[in-house]
């Protein structure tokens, strides 16, 4: 059951909102905050225009401006932004442009970013998520609708200001709905603390926790288990391990459960499951819907999937290095990678190999990832496995560092949860080397983390959080190893804000 999304088609069709040079949403059109919405079921598409930056689309566009990137977007999404500049993944340099600034940890090319290609224009949609807010919580509804709508709001203007901290650090918002519209506040880009900034994120996180349902009516809402894992995130970046740990027993007291097969996690049949706490549900029906074009962007253009036979997206975008491949125990089921293959009819010209490899000519730059599987009823690169954003898994690790930081050292709890991920994988529990130390045990919980949870956009945190970064970028020719934690602040908006909004260390 997937509606959601289309409710939120309608959603978009009624409320045309824009936003001028600050942070302040305009209303255009007919419609009229004073006659829409004005009951429960118009307040609940007001709320709806909210879900628009989790999309899986190609991104969404504002009546009157350019294409904007959702956080989930093929191209600016979360695994461009976070897991390509890591130390997992190869260097991309076939498309240039941001791809190869993303996959080389060169970030410089985001000071040219207009503000409809820059993830920090959202900045306006907080404001535009504070004015719904507002309004909402002005509305003459019944309060357990009210509450409910507040909960899915709270939630996407927090989870909006957790990638905005992840990608740049604290950045001027709006989150009073008195100076929504109120021109010496709209002109104030003066960067917050982090601290405030944080308090922000927790406080909207944790209103949505305590006011959403675990399994929804429709699925593809967002739930208590997702903002419970959003702050949860949220506190192991900050190196909060006392509220990570407390955010991590609420999400393990709801009855989420590993499934027995870990690839089954991303197969269409099977994505509705006892581990996935949210997913973006997708279709695979038409391009203009949420869809999981993953596969593409893993497969070489000469290599020939299960259901598509012209190949993928130039010479593997996503295409992770040999040294992490060789890193898996070989028994590990979450090994996913195709290490050679018979390229597909035509691809082959003299003096090349018709069977690509590692030593191949030309070469593989690295095992074709095949996590989310080419499968479904067409031929297109659109498939309908939903593309899976918070899980289980990730909670039992962050579960076990945030232990092993709160007692000083790995303790029983700790150690069962992360031998619990790897016996599902099909392999034994750590080794005594692994377990020696706090920080032994820290070091292992990353590695974990890695062969878990890659290509779904945790790796650049995870090693921020673990002192790794820019150190691990070195075990990757060509990765820029002075890279700066953050983005740089795109120079329109610094141009913009009468020298009131810093840049980024680095810049």
């Amino acid at each position: 059951m997937k509606k959601i999304f289309l409710i939120l088609i309608v959603a978009v069709t009624l409320i045309f909102y824009n936003c001028e040079e600050g942070l302040e949403p305009q209303l255009h059109g007919t419609l009229s905050p004073v006659t829409f919405p004005s009951n429960e079921q118009e307040y609940e598409l007001y709320m709806l225009e909210l879900y628009k930056p989790f999309l899986g689309s190609w991104g969404y566009q504002e009546p009157g401006t350019s294409w904007t990137n959702s956080f989930f977007s093929p191209e600016r999404g979360h695994i461009v932004m976070l897991d390509l500049p890591s130390d997992i993944f190869t260097i991309f340099s076939q498309w240039g442009g941001f791809w190869e600034g993303q996959s080389t940890c060169n970030f410089d090319y985001m000071l040219n970013e207009d503000r409809y290609q820059s993830h920090f224009d959202k900045v306006r949609f907080v404001t535009r998520a504070t004015k719904i807010i507002g309004d909402i919580e002005k509305a003459q509804i019944r309060q357990e609708v009210k509450s409910h709508l507040l909960g899915e709001a709270r939630l996407a203007r927090g989870w909006i200001m957790y990638f905005l901290l992840t990608y740049y650090g604290p950045v001027p918002v709006i989150i009073d709905y008195e100076k929504v519209g109120n021109e010496e506040a709209e002109n104030d880009l003066t960067r917050p603390s982090r601290e405030t900034f944080v308090g922000y994120i927790a406080d909207d996180l944790r209103f949505a926790a305590d006011n959403l349902e675990v399994e929804p009516d429709e699925y593809g809402r967002f739930n208590k288990g997702l903002a419970l894992t959003l702050l949860m995130r949220l506190y192991m970046n900050e190196k909060n391990f006392v509220n990570a740990e407390a955010a991590g027993r609420e999400i393990m007291s709801l009855g989420y459960s590993l499934v027995d097969n870990y690839h089954s996690l991303f197969r269409e049949a099977t994505e509705q499951n006892s581990e996935t706490i949210w997913a973006v549900s997708c279709s695979e029906d038409d391009e203009t819907k949420n869809f999981n074009p993953i596969a593409y962007y893993c497969y070489p253009d000469d290599y020939a999937g299960e259901k598509v036979t012209k190949g993928g997206w130039g010479d593997g975008v996503f295409m992770v290095t040999w040294d992490f491949y060789d890193s898996f125990d070989p028994a590990d089921e979450r090994r996913l990678f195709v290490t050679e293959y018979t390229r597909i009819p035509g691809a082959v010209v003299a003096g090349q190999d018709a069977i690509r490899s590692r030593t191949s000519n030309p070469p593989l730059r690295g095992p074709v990832c095949i996590k989310y599987l080419d499968e479904g009823n067409t031929t297109s690169a659109f498939r309908g496995n939903d593309i899976i954003i918070a899980r289980y898994a990730d909670v039992m690790l962050m579960m076990a560092e945030a232990i092993n930081n709160n007692n000083g050292g790995p303790t029983s709890e700790a150690i069962t949860l992360v031998d619990s991920v790897r016996s599902r994988a099909g392999i034994g529990p750590l080794p005594p080397a692994d377990v020696a130390s706090q920080q032994a045990f820290n070091d292992a919980i990353l590695r974990e983390r890695g062969w878990e949870l890659y290509l779904e956009g945790v790796r650049k945190t995870d090693l921020i959080r673990h002192g790794k970064w820019p150190s691990a970028l070195a075990a990757v020719p060509g990765k820029n190893t002075s890279a700066p934690e953050l983005c740089p602040i795109p120079t329109y908006a610094i141009n913009n804000s009468n020298g009131k909004l810093e840049q980024n260390p680095g810049y």
